[in-house]
């Protein structure tokens, strides 16, 4: 089942991406970014490691330049194939690094539901995440992703999750 899936995430990044790099390039700014992206859910963990698909939404209307660069706010989601799943919201900094390349780390709290998957000892958990992104055009970009995930300590146990994706981000 994991194979279908991972073509159909294959072909809908494939799709998105020759969509938006054949077709003109609108002058007004976007204002919404969308977030694509598949991984590896708690890889550093032979017994509980699994594939997820995920989601994440920015709003650059509520952007706010800060002493820290560009922040802005993020509300995103993902679930594995043993059906955890993970709701957040939360913030982002973007920082171009010259050229192409953006690196932006971010931190959401969120809702955690093991489903058949790994017990993450709380349903508040804690995501903190950085990302390297490459532009393939004015509204695209590829990147690749690592993130944690703890409740810290809120819970009896906090065994924490280790991920990693492939992310596809669009501006709309």
């Amino acid at each position: 089942m994991s194979s279908l899936l991972n073509k159909i995430l294959l072909l809908t990044i494939l799709v998105l991406a020759f969509s938006s790099i054949n077709a003109e390039e609108n002058t007004i700014k976007s204002y919404n970014q969308y977030n694509f992206y598949s991984g590896n859910f708690d890889f550093s963990d032979d017994k509980q490691k699994a594939i997820l698909f995920g989601f994440q939404h920015q709003n650059e209307m509520l952007e706010r330049e800060t002493f820290l660069g560009n922040i802005s706010p993020i509300t995103g989601g993902f679930i594995t194939e043993n059906s955890a799943a993970y709701i957040y919201t939360g913030i982002e900094w973007n920082y171009d690094m010259g050229g192409k390349m953006i690196f932006t780390p971010s931190f959401a709290p969120g809702l955690y539901s093991e489903g058949d998957g790994k017990d993450l000892g709380h349903i508040l958990e804690f995501k903190t995440e950085v990302q390297a992104s490459y532009k393939i055009s004015e509204s695209s970009s590829f990147g690749l992703s690592y993130n944690h995930i703890s409740n810290a300590s809120l819970g009896d146990k906090n065994p924490g999750a280790n991920s990693y994706m492939f992310n596809y981000l669009k501006n709309f």
